[in-house]
């Protein structure tokens, strides 16, 4: 069964190419993504490798985790599910039902002072 891996802190300048080579010495290598920005399309510095046994990926982890590539040290470990994303407001950075207001020192939520020392409007 083929299982996923996920390498971190990748320089900018590794390619799929350059990752497929290096983790074929470890086994098959089923695919290589490596993570683009949508906006500008550069590398984010991380990728996904998917080997296709569960001993290659786990040789791979072992001989990879904390090898220099490219001048940067790689994070090299089993990959895990995305975490599941907020619904609704939150997913954007709501204010929680207090219209973006945070609460002061004092437990209150924070706003308008003339509304917190009781002064009419």
């Amino acid at each position: 069964m083929a299982k996923k891996i996920y390498v971190g802190n990748m320089s900018y300048d590794t390619t799929e190419n350059t990752l497929r080579e290096l983790f074929a010495t470890h086994g098959e290598v089923v695919s290589v993504s490596v993570i683009t920005d949508r906006e500008t399309g550069r590398p984010r510095g991380f990728a996904f490798v998917e080997m296709a046994s569960d001993a290659a990926a786990n040789a791979a982890i072992s001989a990879l985790d904390g090898r220099s590539v490219d001048g940067r040290t790689l994070k090299v470990n089993e990959a895990r599910p995305p975490a599941p994303r907020g619904g609704g407001e939150r997913a954007y950075g709501g204010g929680g039902g207090r219209g973006g207001r945070g609460m002061d020192r004092g437990g209150r939520g924070g706003g308008d002072r003339r509304r917190d020392r009781g002064d009419d409007w």
